[in-house]
């Protein structure tokens, strides 16, 4: 019987997971050994949409390049060696640490040949970063067959390229007109594709010249195949040993229930919130220091703060927020997950936002635990421990936690970016895990505002780097009837479920609300996530989600 598409990159998906555990078990690997080939191959049959053109033999995928390089440190496409660790007190040495702006970690670059990678996000981050590379090794390839020619001989196209590296390196001024027509030949693509990349990389804060990441990326394939200098990524032993085990979000956790104590806020009614951290701090403190009267008010004065305006209010709300009732918390314990307390007895009007009373009473005077966003199974790790007791001495004091709100972002299957999902149900993409729940935010809360808003099924995959084309469109067609996908919500929801259905640590009945905003649509050419970031278009879903959570519960 004939597999489908689908099928198959479901089949390729699970060999990939398989395939690193494997390799992260073992210690090391070749990329381009035999254990490297399995991933290739693999990721080959899934050919992602966020890697483009990656199936083709001569083209190089650019936008993917870009989006990749955004998310691992500057340079390490002239590293040989690669290798992952745990926080293992470089943080303390003499090396500076390079983080990435799109995906912060700490990274070290040891010397011409090695660069250090800390992963404190779990399993997740170690699959995400090992797909990334194994793009670029596949990348790596295309660049070494297009500069030599069937009999390994060097083109001239290559030498040229390597002239005009060693004179950006140098500070020296060259034409790059003509160093985009030699690396155009490189990468197999036009002369207008390569100037337009050659551009976009110039724009980008994180990432090397295009002219410099092809011609060491090529170079580190043609040491390889003549020089005989293999490519290697290992794991240390420590992070081997933590994966798994919570290390981070305990630490994590227990920092949040200190602070919650110190502040004598343990008893009062909790309401946590994993979004970004600022659409709540402006939401709540906007009003209360602009008295604003609407959804519509706070949305301008928010919009003035993105884009940065003369004279707008963002420093005057933070100010505002840190004398009424803010706490902040910068992450110390390595999730890179910052954290903000707000405690609104200290507030000093009654509305929390236009036309929604908090309660007379100081002890039911909610408290909000604000997280920035968890990536992929880090979610679980992070709430698990916080929705633990707090073990003060001899005492377990379990938390009063009333509600648990989670806003993400998502790639949409209808739709366009900015758009919004309200899910009913988290399938666990690759397991027969699957979460319903009651989701006390609508549909109807959201029509109105200009926005596609769409109710369904969402699933949590592995990756957003191993979506294609077949996976999506089979879950949005079937009877599974999803409307978008995401990384973190059956993570969550696991959580909260055996939290508060199991082990009872917290309220059998609280409330959960779900709500996504749309980064990319993975089904149309042109808007995946590596077509560039949202800008002012998140805002409008970001400040609106926000609105309706507090609405919601307090409305």
């Amino acid at each position: 019987m004939k597999r489908t598409r689908a099928q198959e990159s479901r089949s390729a998906i699970e060999k990939m997971y398989i395939t690193m555990r494997h390799l992260f078990t073992r210690g090391s690997y070749k990329p381009m050994g035999i254990s490297g080939e399995s991933l290739v191959n693999a990721l080959m049959v899934l050919s992602p949409e966020i890697y483009g053109t990656i199936t083709d033999t001569e083209k190089i995928e650019l936008d993917g390049l870009l989006y990749v390089m955004e998310r691992l440190p500057r340079g390490i496409e002239e590293c040989r060696y690669v290798r992952l660790i745990s926080r293992e007190g470089y943080e303390t040495s003499h090396l500076t640490p390079i983080v990435p702006p799109k995906r912060k970690r700490n990274c070290y670059r040891l010397d011409d040949h090695v660069m250090y990678v800390e992963m404190t996000r779990g399993r997740s981050d170690i699959y995400d970063i090992l797909t990334h590379l194994t793009f670029l090794f596949i990348e790596s390839k295309k660049i070494l067959n297009n500069s030599t020619d069937p009999k390994g001989k060097i083109s001239q196209n290559w030498i040229m390229l390597e002239e005009l590296v060693k004179k950006e390196d140098a500070g020296e001024p060259f034409e790059k007109e003509a160093a985009s027509a030699y690396l155009s030949h490189l990468i197999g693509r036009t002369f207008e594709e390569t100037k337009s990349a050659v551009d976009k990389f110039e724009k980008s804060s994180n990432s090397n010249s295009l002219f410099s990441i092809v011609y060491h990326m090529g170079r580190l394939a043609l040491e390889e195949k003549t020089k005989n200098l293999d490519r290697e990524i290992s794991f240390s032993a420590t992070l081997r040993e933590r994966v798994g085990h919570h290390v981070y979000g305990e630490l994590w956790a227990r920092r949040i229930k200190l602070a919650l104590d110190k502040h004598e806020l343990l008893k009062r009614p909790l309401h946590v919130i994993s979004a970004n951290l600022h659409s709540v701090l402006n939401t709540i403190y906007g009003h209360q220091l602009l008295s604003l009267k609407s959804y519509e008010e706070i949305e301008k004065v928010v919009m003035d703060i993105s884009v940065n305006a003369k004279s707008n209010k963002g420093k005057a709300i933070y100010d505002y927020a840190k004398k009424h009732g803010f706490i902040d918390l910068p992450d110390e314990s390595g999730t890179n997950i910052g954290v903000q307390i707000i405690d609104t007895a200290l507030l000093e009007k009654d509305e929390l936002i236009p036309g929604v009373k908090l309660p007379k009473e100081e002890g039911k005077k909610p408290v909000f635990v604000v997280m920035d966003y968890a990536f992929g199974e880090q979610a679980y790790e992070c709430f698990d421990e916080l929705l633990k007791p707090f073990n003060k001495g001899e005492k377990a004091i379990p938390l009063n936690v009333e509600s648990t709100s989670i806003m993400g972002k998502a790639g949409i299957l209808y739709g366009g970016k900015g758009d919004l999902m309200i899910p009913n149900s988290h399938i666990f993409e690759g397991t027969a895990d699957n979460y319903p729940f009651k989701n006390e935010l609508k549909k109807s809360d959201f029509e109105g505002y200009g926005l596609g808003v769409y109710q369904g099924s969402m699933i949590t995959v592995l990756g957003t780097s191993l979506q294609n084309r077949d996976i999506l469109t089979y879950f949005m067609k079937s009877s599974w009837s999803a409307v978008g996908l995401e990384m973190e919500g059956a993570h969550y929801q696991k959580a909260i479920q055996s939290a508060s259905k199991i082990r009872r640590s917290i309220k059998s009945n609280v409330k959960v609300l779900y709500a996504y905003y749309a980064s990319d649509n993975p089904l149309e050419t042109g808007s995946t996530l590596a077509s560039g970031a949202l800008g002012m278009e998140g805002v409008r879903p970001t400040y609106l989600i926000t609105y309706k959570i507090l609405e919601k519960l307090f409305g």
